[in-house]
């Protein structure tokens, strides 16, 4: 089984290579995504939480977007209902600018 940092290396080398890049969402407040993270989705994204641990270094940042972009909180999607659109796009940007492959990788303290 290969290490999840070795995925990470091949999947940001494979992006660098085809010129691909990721792209976060555009006016999004990475300062105030991570207090909205932290008030909104914390509680459940905490080790131990009902929906596991889960951090900006939890996934790479075309992750995040993907998740942003297509999977939409499918589990549970009822808690994104309470978020304003720009609310979405801070919190997007702040995993975006701390994810695994990004200059800054960071849990959310």
């Amino acid at each position: 089984m290969m290490k999840t940092s070795t995925k990470i290396a091949i999947a940001v080398a494979l992006i660098s290579s085809l010129g691909l890049q990721a792209y976060a969402a555009e006016g999004g407040n990475p300062k105030k995504g991570k207090h909205l993270y932290k008030k909104e989705c914390k509680a459940c994204h905490s080790q131990g939480g009902e929906g596991g641990e889960l951090t900006p270094m939890s996934k790479t940042m075309s992750q995040w977007d993907r998740f942003f972009d297509k999977d939409k909180h499918k589990l549970k999607p009822e808690v994104f209902n309470g978020l304003t659109e720009q609310d979405l796009k801070d919190i997007q940007q702040f995993l975006y600018d701390h994810a695994a492959d990004s200059e800054q990788p960071q849990t959310c303290g």
